[in-house]
């Protein structure tokens, strides 16, 4: 499995869709291409070299941002939409725990509702290699506005379905929000593994894939809601009315 990130509108949104593809077949997949501009050059060169053969387009959730591209992408690459209900001419919308795959990559949909109500994570298991696109429920260091859900929903996004993913589990979010993530996970909870998540955010400018599901459960204060020094900053102890908290703290930081 070959993980490609391609970032998009650097400096304003900083979005990320991910080309992947199976290393046997060639069958590829490309996740939320919403700035096709910026998308379509990559693509094409792989396609016409006859590298990848290009199967489907992948959104995480109906955001513009996300799938706003795909009326244009269709333009080029008129394939079927693999997606949340609501995102722009989707084909299919995967039940939660429904399988496919991508050559010989199994693919699950994981339904995350919270940041949109048709919110898909996607784990994609390649023999030991495991990696989960999360699009806008989680975040290296953080997790998504709660737009359209409930402090409830995304403690069982984060805490229950994500959080069930085996630890080496790689992550790749929607956006490049780790230094902001951590600027203020630190502020709520110093330990080293915060420390250690700031110092690599402070270093290196992208964070997409460097790290697993078991190290969001170290660093990232939204999937510490039993930690008493999280509870302790929020004032609150149930996991639901921490995360109520944490969420209200980070719109305000």
């Amino acid at each position: 499995m070959h993980i490609q990130s391609i970032p998009m509108w650097e400096g304003s949104g900083n979005n990320y869709a991910y080309l992947v593809v199976d290393d046997n077949s060639k069958d590829a997949v490309i996740i939320d291409p919403a700035n096709p501009s910026e998308v379509l050059p990559v693509l094409k060169k792989q396609v016409d070299s006859g590298a990848i053969n290009l199967k489907n387009i992948i959104n995480t959730h109906h955001h513009h941002d996300h799938a706003g591209g795909n009326v244009e992408m269709l333009k080029t690459y008129p394939l079927p939409i693999i997606g949340g209900k609501d995102c722009t001419k989707v084909t299919k919308t995967p039940a939660h725990g429904e399988t496919f795959n991508v050559g010989s990559i199994k693919v699950k949909a994981l339904h995350t509702p919270c940041h949109t109500q048709d919110s898909i994570c996607y784990l994609f298991e390649d023999g030991e290699d495991k990696a989960v696109f999360t699009g806008d429920t989680l975040f290296i260091g953080g997790c998504g506005r709660f737009f359209e859900g409930t402090a409830e929903e995304m403690h069982k996004a984060l805490n229950k379905t994500l959080a069930a993913l085996p630890d080496e589990t790689k992550v790749y979010p929607g956006h490049e929000y780790t230094k902001g993530n951590v600027k203020f996970g630190i502020q709520v909870l110093q330990s080293e593994p915060v420390k250690k998540l700031e110092a690599f955010a402070n270093a290196n400018k992208q964070t997409q894939g460097k790290f697993t599901i078991g190290d969001e459960k170290l660093h990232n204060v939204f999937m510490r809601l039993d930690d008493p020094t999280v509870q302790k900053a929020t004032g609150k102890t149930s996991p639901v009315d921490v995360m109520a908290a944490l969420r209200e703290m980070k719109n305000n930081s």
